[in-house]
C-alpha cells in the first residue's frame, strides 16, 4: 500500500521470520492486520541478509569441499572453478523467490502492507513514515514488535569495504586471498567455512578459550578438529586491541590472555561478536515499555510488554535470537491478540551451526548440568560406528544423550556431524512429549541412517 490507513486492529512493526509469521496468523484468526517494513516484501534479516543467503554460500561450499575429498574414495574432479558473479545471481534470486512468495500470501491474505518505518507518538498511536514520501499517524487497538536485531560492532569500529559485518560479508563483493574472522561464534564460524571453501585463508580470533560458547564441548572439539585443517589459524584467548584500515588492507594488533602483542594484516576483516536488538528509534519512551539492560523488551509468557496490548516476539524479546524461535512467539501473540488461549512454554529450542561438520542441541549441556550441580547420566555415541557415516566417506561426528538418572526423562541432545542440523528435530520432539531414554531406545529407526544415532546412543543407557 502506498497510504496509511486511519486504524487498524492489529499492527504487526517489521516483517521479518517473526513479524511475518504473526501478522499472517492473525489474519488467519480474523484480524484486520496491517505490516509495516521498510523492504518490498516481508523477509526481514533472516532472508535478505542471513538465514537463507549464508545457507546458499555454505552450499557453494559443500560442493567444494565434496569435490575435493572425494579423490579419497576413488572419484577424481578437477579443480573447482568459481564464478562469484554467477554465485551471487544464485543467492539472490533464492532470496528473491522466497521474498516475493511472502509478499504474495501478503496480498491473499489481505494484509495492508506498508513499505516504511514506524514509532510510538503515544501507546496506541504510530507515527508512520513511507518510503515513497508519504507520512501520517495510525491507530490501533494491538501491537506486535517485531524489529529484530543487527551486527554488533567493535567499539570505534566501522564498516567499509574492507572492514565487514555479516551483512557485508554475505553480499559477496569478493573473495579475499586473505580474512580475519573477529568472533568465534556460529555466525562466524559458517561465514569464514563458506570464504574458506571458496579460497580465503581464514583466521579466526575468539577471546574465550574455546569456539561457539556455550556449546557442548564434546562437540565442539569434533567441529575443531575440522576447522584446524580448514582454516590457517584458529587463536584463542585472544582479543583484537586495534584495527586500523589501509590502502592494501587492514592491519590488526592482537593481545592474547598473557598482554603479548602481535600485528598482523589482511586483506578483509569480517567483525562477528554477536547481534543487538533494534529497540532504539521506536518511541517507547511515549509508552509504558521500559527495556532492560541488554535493549531487550521484557514479556510475559503471552509475549505481553509492560503495554498489555502491545506484544513483543523474535530477537527484540531476548535470547536465544533465532529464526524459529521467533516463529514460536508469533503464532503465541498473534494468538492472544485475537482472544485465543496461548503460551509460550517450549521445553526445548534447538541450536544448528552450519558448519562442516553441522553442530546441532537442544536442551541442557553437560556443561549447564555441571554448573548447576545437577546428577545426569550421559551416552556419547562416536559416528564412526555408524554404517551411513563410512558410506559418505565420513568418520567425524558424534550424538549425545542425556537424561536424569533417577526419572530417565531426556534432558538434552547434541550431535555433530554432516546433517545434525535435520536430525535434531527429533529429539526436540522427544523433549516436548517428555520421553524417555527408554521411549528413544524403544523406538525404531530405519537403517542405515544417521538417525540410528540416537537410537544407539540411548542404548547405550541402558548397557550395564
Amino acid at each position: 500500500m502506498s497510504t496509511i490507513p486511519e486504524k487498524t486492529q492489529l499492527v504487526v512493526i517489521g516483517a521479518g521470520p517473526g513479524g511475518y509469521s504473526a501478522a499472517f496468523r492473525a489474519a488467519e484468526l480474523g484480524l484486520t492486520v496491517t505490516l509495516i517494513d521498510p523492504e518490498a516484501n516481508p523477509g526481514g534479516v533472516c532472508l535478505y541478509r542471513g538465514c537463507i543467503p549464508s545457507k546458499a554460500l555454505l552450499h557453494v561450499a559443500k560442493l567444494v569441499n565434496e569435490s575435493e575429498e572425494s579423490a579419497g574414495i576413488g572419484v577424481v574432479f578437477g579443480k573447482p572453478k568459481l564464478n562469484i558473479d554467477k554465485i551471487r545471481e544464485w543467492k539472490n534470486g533464492v532470496i528473491d523467490t522466497l521474498t516475493g512468495g511472502l509478499g504474495g500470501k501478503t496480498d491473499k491474505l489481505k494484509i495492508n502492507y506498508l513499505r516504511g518505518t514506524a514509532r510510538f507518538k503515544e501507546a496506541k498511536t504510530l507515527e508512520v513514515s513511507l518510503e515513497n514520501g508519504n507520512s501520517g499517524e495510525l491507530t490501533f487497538e494491538q501491537a506486535i514488535l517485531a524489529t529484530g536485531s543487527r551486527p554488533q560492532l567493535l567499539p570505534g569500529v566501522e564498516v567499509s569495504s574492507r572492514i565487514v559485518d555479516s551483512t557485508g560479508a554475505l553480499e559477496l563483493a569478493d573473495v579475499p586471498k586473505t580474512l580475519l574472522v573477529v568472533g568465534g561464534g556460529y555466525i562466524g564460524l559458517e561465514l569464514g567455512s563458506a570464504y574458506a571453501a571458496m579460497g580465503s585463508k581464514v583466521s579466526v580470533v575468539e577471546m574465550t578459550a574455546g569456539l561457539l560458547p556455550g556449546c557442548d564441548r564434546d562437540l565442539v572439539s569434533t567441529l575443531k578438529r575440522r576447522l584446524d585443517k580448514k582454516f590457517e589459524e584458529i587463536l584463542l584467548k585472544t582479543k583484537v586491541s586495534e584495527l586500523k584500515e589501509q590502502k592494501n588492507g587492514v592491519a590488526v594488533s592482537f593481545e592474547d590472555n598473557k598482554g603479548e602483542r602481535v600485528a598482523r594484516r589482511f586483506d578483509k576483516v569480517l567483525i562477528s561478536i554477536g547481534r543487538k536488538p533494534n529497540s532504539e528509534n521506536l518511541g517507547l519512551e511515549n509508552t509504558a515499555i521500559q527495556l532492560d539492560e541488554r535493549g531487550f523488551v521484557p514479556v510475559d509468557g503471552q509475549q505481553r510488554s509492560a503495554e498489555k496490548h502491545i506484544f513483543a516476539i523474535g530477537d527484540l524479546a531476548g535470547e536465544p535470537m533465532l529464526a524459529h524461535k521467533a516463529y514460536g512467539e508469533a503464532h503465541v501473540a498473534a494468538a492472544a491478540a485475537a482472544g485465543e488461549k496461548a503460551l509460550f512454554d517450549p521445553r526445548a529450542i534447538p541450536a544448528v551451526v552450519f558448519t562442516d561438520p553441522e553442530v546441532a542441541w537442544c536442551g541442557m549441556t553437560e556443561t549447564e548440568a555441571r554448573e548447576q550441580k545437577r546428577k545426569i547420566k550421559t551416552a556419547k555415541l562416536p559416528w564412526r560406528s555408524n554404517g551411513r557415516t563410512l558410506t559418505l566417506g565420513r568418520d567425524d561426528g558424534m550424538s549425545k544423550v542425556i537424561v536424569d538418572p533417577e526419572s530417565d526423562r531426556v534432558l538434552g541432545v547434541g550431535m555433530v556431524g554432516p546433517g545434525a542440523g535435520e536430525l535434531i528435530a527429533e529429539a526436540v520432539l522427544a523433549m516436548e512429549m517428555a520421553a524417555t531414554g527408554e521411549d528413544l531406545r524403544a523406538t525404531i529407526h530405519p537403517h542405515p541412517t544417521l538417525s540410528e544415532t540416537i537410537y544407539e546412543a540411548a542404548q547405550m543407557l541402558f548397557h550395564k
